[in-house]
């Protein structure tokens, strides 16, 4: 899923992403209700016509964000109360506010508010976290909604196995449409975050999406898939291309380095976007170097497009029972900083 934080990917116009293969825009109700708010979207028409984008929208409800933008944050059983991080102004989300947010804004998939605990954690502050997590659920499940809106709910539990079965055990009778393990990708380093989704994916209700939140590198996605998830969303693809660096099936490109000024080559070849159809590498480079806006569109429609290839084939290879020989064939993507690229969009 490609993240729109603000309700748009940056850089990106909808028909780019459309044309680059997208099927998912990743909105933040936080975010949105800090700027424009909730209900100026919700008199422009809902998160669709604002954004343009008319196939499908989840919104994260922003517990992540007001733990790690707001300021003077402080979390209480009824929910979080905090001062935004744009204008100051004191603002309380809990489960129904979160709920109603999020049916205003016209999503078609709501995420459940839940108590995301910095890592590392003690014990203490991840059963604590567990509970609220669950308490919340509860009260998000209950809150009205758009009956044609889903709602998914969010497994928490820090780097504890048993906290993760803990909290899922007790989601399962709220009968979320789909299970989100969240609170990883978060600086908790790849060990650790694969020893969780190796226990807890495959606990996972097998009969609804089950969703890893904030993951995206090539190699993370394939082992999560292999554990049984479904959906992804991260800010990398296109995060990375506004750097300079485009993602290809031999590996990452740097664009800005000077190898590149009189390539006239596409970015990768075989690859069918927008930019690679279009422009050379030589070309690509000049607009990054010179700072123009062209260059960071034509780098993201890559890399989105890239992401959309490289799901197809985990697809196919899915259904071919060939997941370890695409894993195999793949070079190294992961980033030295990998596990920071939720904090924005």
């Amino acid at each position: 899923m490609v993240v729109g934080t603000q309700a748009a990917a940056k850089a990106l116009s909808p028909r780019d992403l459309s044309e680059a293969g997208a099927q998912v825009l990743l909105c933040n109700a936080y975010h949105l209700a800090q700027r424009p708010g909730v209900e100026t979207v919700a008199r422009l028409g809902g998160l669709h016509k604002v954004s343009g984008w008319n196939e499908p929208i989840l919104t994260d409800s922003g517990g992540f964000q007001v733990f790690s933008l707001a300021d003077l944050v402080k979390l209480g059983d009824e929910g979080v109360a905090f001062r935004s991080h744009i204008d100051g102004s004191e603002g309380m989300l809990t489960p129904e506010r979160s709920a109603e947010d999020q049916r205003l804004l016209g999503a078609d998939i709501a995420m459940a508010l839940d108590d995301c605990p910095a890592l590392p954690a003690t014990s203490a502050r991840v059963r604590e976290s567990v509970d609220r997590t669950v308490a919340w659920a509860r009260r998000f499940r209950e809150a009205p909604g758009d009956p044609v809106q889903a709602r998914f709910g969010i497994v928490q539990g820090g780097l504890d196995p048993r906290e993760r079965l803990r909290c899922l055990e007790r989601l399962r009778p709220l009968d979320f449409d789909g299970y989100a393990l969240g609170g990883l990708a978060v600086g908790e380093g790849a060990l650790a975050r694969r020893a969780i989704v190796r226990e807890v994916g495959p606990a996972l209700p097998e009969d609804r999406p089950r969703y890893l939140m904030g993951l995206g590198w090539p190699e993370d996605i394939l082992e999560a898939v292999a554990c049984g998830i479904d959906l992804f969303d991260c800010v990398m693809p296109t995060r990375v291309g506004r750097n300079g660096t485009a993602l290809t099936f031999e590996g990452k490109r740097l664009l800005r380095k000077a190898e590149f000024q009189y390539d006239s080559a596409p970015i990768e070849n075989g690859c069918n976007c927008f930019t690679c159809r279009n422009f050379s590498r030589g070309a690509v480079r000049h607009f990054l170097m010179a700072r123009e806006i062209l260059g960071l569109t034509l780098m993201s429609i890559h890399n989105v497009r890239f992401m959309s290839r490289f799901m197809e084939r985990v697809r196919e290879a899915v259904r071919a029972g060939t997941l370890p020989t695409l894993a195999a064939s793949l070079p190294a993507f992961r980033s030295p900083n990998e596990g920071k690229e939720r904090i924005d969009g």
